[in-house]
C-alpha cells in the first residue's frame, strides 16, 4: 500500500525525523489560510498523487498554468494561487500514463535552502531477503536513471538481522555521502530512525530523494515515499487508516476486498487464472498468439464461487476486454467451483464478449458438466496452447 508524501512526512515527523513544516490543503478556500501558518520567504507547493516525476508533471487543463505538479512562490497569497490552480486538475507524469490522475489534494511546505542533495532509502533486498539501505550523492533525480548511467555512484549497505543495525552501519552510509562533523552524528541518527520506522510499519519501502544538505549543515529528508506490505496491513491500523482508495484502480481496489491478485494492463483479452506462475505463463501464450492480456488474475487456490463471480464482474467490467480466457488447473482449486463462479457470473452480468475456458485438474469432468448443461456461449479447450489460440482468433475475427 502507497501513501502521499505528506503522510509519510508526518510519520518521519512522529519519530523525530527532520522534516520541514507544512500544510495540506484539500478545499481551495483554505489554501490562503494554510500557505499564511508557514514561514517564508520560500513556500513549495506540491500535487500529492501516487506517482513519481511531479515536478516535470504537466497538467491537462490550461487553467492550471503551464508548471509542472510542484511550484515555488515567493509569498503566501502567490503559494495559495497555485495550490488553487493544481486542485481538481489532472497530473500527467511518466507513471501516470496520458490520462493522468486527479489532484485531489496539495501540500505547501516551507521552503529549503539547499547547499547538497542526496539519495537515501530503505528497502528488502531481493538477493539477500534482507533490510538494506541504499545511498547516493546524486540525489533529487530518478534513481534508476543513476543506476543506468553512473551504477558506482550508488552504495548498497545490507543489515544482519540477528546482529541488527549498529552506528557503524549510519557512518558508512554518511561517509559514502562525503559528510563531515555535525552531519556524521546526524545521518547516524537518521539512519537508526529510519530502521526504526522500517521495522515498526512494516515498510517495504521507505524513500527518501532528495536528502538534502541545508546551507545551515543540517540533514532534512526533503520528499519521501512509503509503500508497505499489504500483507501486515491487519495489524497496522494506523497505516491502513491513511489509505486513499481515489488514487488506486477502481477494479484493483474491488478485487482487493475479495482477497483477489488482480492487477488491470492495457490489453483486450481478459483473464482468469489459478496460480500466479500459470497467470504469467497465460498472459505470456496470449502475446504469443498475438494478443495482449488485459490483467493478471489470480483467483488463488482457496477461492469460493463467491470469489470467482467476482472476479468474473471484475473482468467483464473493464471496457477493453474483447474476450476472455479462464484457464484452470486444478490442485487445491476445485474446476467444480470456478464452474460454479463462471455460470453464476455470466447469469448475473451476461456475456457479451467471446469465453474460452480450459479445466483441468481437480473434480474437471464436475466441472466441465457444470459448463455444458448451463447453456452458456462457452468454448472449450484441450490445453493452454489451444485456449489461447482460440480466444485470439475470436476476438480478432469481432475486430
Amino acid at each position: 500500500m502507497n501513501i502521499h508524501e505528506y503522510q509519510a512526512k508526518q510519520i518521519l515527523k512522529d519519530y523525530g525525523a527532520p522534516v520541514s513544516e507544512g500544510r495540506i490543503v484539500l478545499r481551495a478556500e483554505d489554501a490562503k489560510t494554510a500557505a499564511g501558518e508557514l514561514e517564508g520567504p520560500i513556500w513549495v507547493v506540491k500535487a500529492q498523487i501516487h506517482a513519481g516525476g511531479r515536478g516535470k508533471g504537466k497538467f491537462l487543463e490550461p487553467e492550471a498554468g503551464v508548471k509542472g505538479g510542484v511550484r515555488i512562490a515567493k509569498s503566501a497569497s502567490s503559494a495559495a494561487e497555485e495550490a488553487q490552480k493544481m486542485l481538481g486538475r489532472t497530473l500527467v507524469t511518466h507513471q501516470t500514463g496520458n490520462k493522468g490522475k486527479p489532484v485531489g489534494r496539495v501540500y505547501i511546505e516551507q521552503g529549503a535552502d539547499i547547499s547538497s542533495e542526496f539519495y537515501l532509502a530503505t528497502l528488502v533486498d531481493r538477493t539477500t531477503s534482507r533490510i538494506a539501505f541504499v545511498s547516493s550523492t546524486e540525489g533529487g533525480m530518478d534513481i534508476e536513471e543513476v543506476a543506468k548511467n553512473t551504477p558506482e555512484k550508488i552504495k548498497t549497505f545490507t543489515i544482519d538481522p540477528a546482529s541488527g543495525l549498529s552506528s557503524f552501519h549510519g557512518r558508512a552510509i554518511a561517509f559514502s555521502l562525503n559528510l563531515k562533523g555535525k552531519q556524521i552524528k546526524q545521518c547516524v541518527s537518521l539512519v537508526s530512525t529510519l530502521y526504526k520506522i522500517f521495522l515498526e510499519t512494516d515498510c517495504e519501502m521507505l524513500e527518501i530523494n532528495p536528502l538534502i544538505l541545508t546551507k545551515d549543515g543540517d540533514l532534512n529528508c526533503l520528499d519521501c515515499k512509503m509503500a508497505f506490505d499489504n500483507n501486515a496491513l491487519y495489524r497496522q491500523p494506523s497505516i491502513l487508516s491513511l489509505r486513499d482508495e481515489s488514487e488506486e484502480d477502481p477494479k484493483e481496489l474491488a478485487a482487493s476486498k475479495f482477497d483477489l491478485n488482480y492487477i488491470a494492463l492495457d490489453g483486450e483479452i481478459g483473464c482468469m487464472v489459478n496460480g500466479a506462475g500459470l497467470a504469467m505463463a497465460t498472459m505470456d501464450i496470449i502475446k504469443y498468439f498475438g494478443s495482449e492480456p488485459a490483467n493478471f488474475l489470480d483467483v488463488g487456490g482457496a477461492a469460493t464461487k463467491e470469489k470467482v463471480t467476482e472476479a468474473f464482474k471484475i473482468i467483464t467490467a473493464d471496457k477493453n476486454v474483447k474476450g476472455i480466457l479462464v484457464n484452470i488447473f486444478g490442485g487445491i482449486m476445485r474446476c467444480d467451483v470456478i464452474a460454479e463462479g463462471v455460470v453464476s457470473a455470466v447469469k448475473e452480468v451476461g456475456l457479451k464478449v467471446p469465453l474460452v475456458v480450459r479445466l483441468e485438474g481437480t473434480n474437471v469432468d464436475l466441472g466441465k458438466e457444470i459448463i455444458n448443461k448451463s447453456g452458456l456461449n462457452v468454448i472449450a479447450a484441450d490445453n493452454l496452447g489451444d485456449a489461447a489460440n482460440k480466444i485470439v482468433k475470436e476476438v480478432k475475427s469481432k475486430n
